[in-house]
């Protein structure tokens, strides 16, 4: 197989946004501006009481992988989706980004992931998010020659609560270091770091993660720490590379007691925060993959999330190749 850039492996979750008022939220028993995981029974009570709906493709790494895709990078998929409609959907969304993505669709229940996403006239969105399909990614679905020709592998903390998939990242780690590439993570969520502390820092110190993504409230959630100083100072001795974002302060990429500030893309209007942090990550890895250096990596990166949130939707709708050119980063 030809070289990839970034194999991005994650939950592979189809949006459904549709609108409503606030009397639907109540009647369905919906926590307005939350993001609640649902079970099969509810998603298909919701999915059937909604109204005209949008669907697209989402989930954290797909995202970051349909950004590399943007820049002009080459980038592959692994996920799990049902051999449904939805898991057809997401399937055609993410090749015509041109992601290399042949995971082995399900064949029985449960069905595709889904996240039915509920807009209120205020432009409050209310997800609900049936995990289907997604957790049953497992080292089966390894393909063993994409793992060996991409430069960096990268998943989502999120993927360390279903077993089967813990398992296929620690082999993908093996095949991946075998072949003199590289692992990295995003820490996903706070909460996701507050479950599974103790194995991610054991997945950087042991060097199964070479580079690590986090926000600053995952960094400070990694150490137990309020200080971000304190957490930039572990984390920069816990792994090779780290790289911190801080919102609409920036970010900060650390590597032993080397430190790049970054600034932020400066914005018209925010409209939709959803896969600033995976863009983020898109543009990071797209330019160290092609051998840039550590700032323009993470103005990549900030270039990537500034535009991203000022869209509706986790997925460039422009080229973000055009972007970069434009923007002097080409």
């Amino acid at each position: 197989m030809s070289s990839i850039d970034v194999l991005c492996i994650g939950n592979a979750i189809v949006d459904i946004i549709a609108r409503c008022d606030d009397a639907f939220l109540n009647d369905n028993a919906i926590i307005k501006g939350a993001m609640n995981l649902i079970d099969a029974e509810r998603a298909e009570t919701l999915y059937d009481r909604m109204g005209p709906a949008v669907e697209a493709s989402g989930g954290s790494a797909g995202n970051t992988a349909a950004g590399i895709a943007s820049f002009g990078g080459k980038a592959a998929f692994f996920g799990k989706v049902a051999k449904d409609q939805l898991g057809a959907i997401y399937a055609h969304d993410i090749r015509a980004q041109g992601v290399h993505f042949e995971t082995a669709p399900l064949a029985s229940p449960p069905p595709t992931a889904r996240s039915m996403i509920f807009v209120t006239p205020d432009g409050e969105r209310s997800m609900n998010t049936y995990l289907g399909a997604c957790v049953e990614l497992g080292p089966d679905d390894v393909d063993e020659a994409v793992v060996a020709s991409a430069k960096v592998t990268y998943f989502e903390g999120y993927l360390w609560d279903p077993p089967r998939a813990k398992e296929a990242i620690r082999e993908c780690a093996r095949i991946a270091h075998a072949n003199g590439r590289e692992m990295s993570m995003t820490l996903s969520d706070p909460f996701c770091v507050d479950r599974y502390r103790a194995e991610f820092l054991d997945l950087m110190r042991s060097g199964t993660v070479d580079i690590v993504f986090a926000n600053a409230s995952e960094a400070k959630s990694l150490y137990e720490t309020e200080s971000l100083e304190e957490a930039l100072e572990r984390i920069a001795r816990d792994c090779r590379l780290a790289v911190v974002t801080m919102s609409e302060k920036g970010s900060i990429v650390v590597t032993g007691d080397e430190r790049v500030i970054v600034e932020p893309l400066a914005i018209e209007e925010l409209v939709d925060t959803t896969g600033a942090g995976d863009l983020y990550a898109a543009g990071f890895l797209y330019g160290y993959t092609q051998g840039r250096d550590l700032a323009t990596c993470g103005r990549l990166g900030s270039l990537a999330a500034g535009l991203v949130i000022q869209q509706i939707g986790p997925r460039p709708l422009q080229s973000l190749r055009d972007e970069a050119k434009a923007h002097g980063l080409g």
